[in-house]
């Protein structure tokens, strides 16, 4: 990969009392924060504006802008202000409300903290990580929510509102001033994965709508009406809108009269007003989120039947058969489809519920009408498309690269692993950066890279898993964190040399972001702070407000009565709000 010529201008100082414009912060235009994949090219998403930078943004047909300056750390809009928690006694539904804050950890597996540090701390970016935000078309006929006796995840009673959840997480990031402990505007979000949950292509729409701005109506099939398992008086699943006394209605879930035509209304999102990044995940690139993609899910994922019912053993049998990765073609589940087509709910048949395929993911994200705050591409580039892959590399700042990895294996399971080639591809890009600091993005973890199926597309190619990855981000001292999502739980991990960082997501309670700044302490460590956000929507509900903001609210109280719900996905106080210490390479 080419390197590109680097200024050194000063950067942003920040101690208690004064907080001095950096000449060489974040201060690019929205849409500029340009990639550069495997062939090289360069790209400035913080550099400082000066002739070279300037006639290179000239040449792709963007301004640069002065840098912006730090502004007074706030702790509003973060979980350092407030968290939504339950109220009243344990037991049946419970409304959620304002709760006590999260403090924030100081965590020194792999360096010490030396007083005086935050006198001396240099800023050296922020950005803030999404991860599966899971957009869902509930009404989508390959979903298998007849398994939810098996498996929570099968089903979740918030679901059709995911849409409005994630236009009410762009509103928050929006409105943040800046990072929490630094100040430094929030240069760009990342999503690691996961950004649809059935790889649909309505779905993938609805995703780059949010992140985007506009209007996004989250419907499929009858444009007039709901067709899917919240209307079909099945008491496995929660009718919303009518009397009957369903599994969750005995546990305290309310009637909504309406509910349902207000899921599937227009929702307006701002869209982000910094540029994004994008990362797949194994339910944007499989049938599912764990099945090799297929005719036979092409055809019946846009046709006009759904089964929205199953025994439950039938069931069970099928969700183990899933877990342990022994139909990853989904043969199995096809044959299951095929044999109960008379029992099947009929439906309004949809061509925009067809999977898309990693081509049309990378096409997607490069039209030029889904370019947004930018930057075009949201980190993928032509040069993607040309040797079909969906890994690349991009500057976040001075001295600091970000790399984004593919996780996952297209024979399928919803486990992940690398290839080869992407492997040594990231090999070389951590050694063309070595006086750089390098920050590492997937969706899958280490503990979840264990599918090491050979890749249809590549089926000579050797496939790695997560201890592989380790031992090869360990070896490299310029990895500063590897940050990741796919098991909805939040959990930092030391590695000997570099933190993981792992996510909670924002379709499971309880529901959160990740604002992450990068400082050097200029005593031979930096530090990574971490702080967890919510969405903008208001802790407490209404049940009687079903517009936007009030479904946003209803999405994350909805989410915590979930059946089923794992209630250890927050993590402790180390996975959450914290200061990770490591040594400066």
């Amino acid at each position: 990969m080419a390197r590109t010529a680097r200024t050194r201008p000063a950067a942003a100082h920040l101690n208690r009392r004064s907080f001095i414009a950096a000449a060489g912060g974040a201060g690019v235009a929205a849409g500029l924060g340009l990639a550069f994949g495997p062939g090289g090219g360069s790209a400035t998403a913080s550099q400082p504006v000066n002739g070279a930078a300037a006639a290179r943004a000239a040449a792709q047909g963007v301004a640069l802008t002065a840098p912006a300056a730090p502004v007074a750390p706030s702790r509003a809009g973060t979980t350092l202000r407030t968290v939504a928690t339950p109220r009243g006694s344990a037991g049946g539904y419970r409304r959620l409300g304002d709760g006590p804050a999260w403090p924030r950890a100081v965590r020194t597996e792999l360096a010490a903290a030396k007083a005086g540090r935050t006198e001396r701390r240099t800023a050296l970016a922020a950005f803030t990580q999404f991860t599966d935000l899971h957009i869902v078309d509930v009404q989508h006929p390959l979903r298998y929510e007849y398994l939810r006796s098996s498996t929570a995840s099968a089903w979740r009673p918030q679901e059709a509102l995911s849409v409005a959840g994630a236009a009410s997480l762009v509103e928050r990031v929006n409105g943040l001033s800046g990072g929490p402990v630094t100040g430094l505007p929030l240069s760009f979000v990342m999503t690691t994965g996961d950004n649809t949950d059935n790889n649909s292509q309505a779905e993938l729409d609805w995703f780059l709508g949010v992140m985007n701005g506009g209007r996004i109506t989250p419907n499929t099939g009858d444009p007039r009406r709901y067709e899917g398992v919240q209307n079909s008086g099945l008491p496995l699943y929660w009718q919303p809108d009518a009397a009957v006394r369903d599994a969750d209605k005995r546990r305290g879930f309310p009637r909504l009269d309406g509910y349902l035509a207000a899921a599937i209304s227009t929702v307006n999102s701002p869209g982000l007003t910094v540029p994004w990044y994008s990362t797949a995940g194994n339910h944007d690139s499989l049938p599912g989120g764990c099945y090799a993609a297929g005719g036979f899910f092409a055809d019946f994922a846009v046709g006009g039947r759904k089964l929205e019912q199953l025994p439950e053993a039938e069931g069970a049998a099928l969700w183990k058969t899933v877990k342990r990765g022994g139909d990853p073609k989904g043969k199995l589940f096809a044959e299951l489809l095929r044999g109960r087509t008379k029992s099947m709910r009929e439906v309004t048949p949809d061509p925009r519920r067809a999977p898309f395929t990693p081509r049309q993911y990378l096409q997607a994200h490069l039209d030029p009408r889904q370019t947004g705050p930018g930057p075009v591409g949201h980190g993928y580039t032509a040069a993607n498309l040309a040797d079909d892959h969906l890994h690349y590399s991009f500057r976040i700042a001075r001295d600091v690269i970000g790399v984004s990895l593919d996780t996952t294996d297209s024979a399928g399971h919803y486990e992940g692993s690398l290839g080869t080639g992407q492997l040594r591809w990231l090999e070389r890009t951590l050694k063309d950066h070595k006086d750089e600091h390098v920050l590492v993005f997937s969706h899958h973890t280490a503990k979840s890279m264990r599918n090491l199926r050979p890749d249809p597309a590549r089926p000579g190619e050797r496939r790695h898993g997560g201890d592989e990855l380790v031992a090869l981000l360990g070896r490299h001292r310029n990895v500063a964190a590897w940050i990741n999502g796919h098991s909805h739980k939040n959990a930092i991990t030391p590695h000997g040399a570099f933190w993981e960082i792992s996510t909670a997501s924002h379709i499971d309670f309880p529901q959160l972001a990740r604002v992450i700044e990068l400082v050097d302490n200029h005593d031979g460590t930096l530090s990574l702070f971490t702080t967890l956000i919510e969405s903008a929507a208001p802790h407490r509900t209404d049940f009687a407000d079903l517009s936007q903001t009030g479904l946003a609210a209803l999405y994350r109280e909805l989410s915590f009565n979930a059946a089923g719900a794992r209630t250890e996905l927050s993590g402790t106080a180390g996975d959450r709000n914290t200061e990770l210490l490591l040594l400066r390479r």
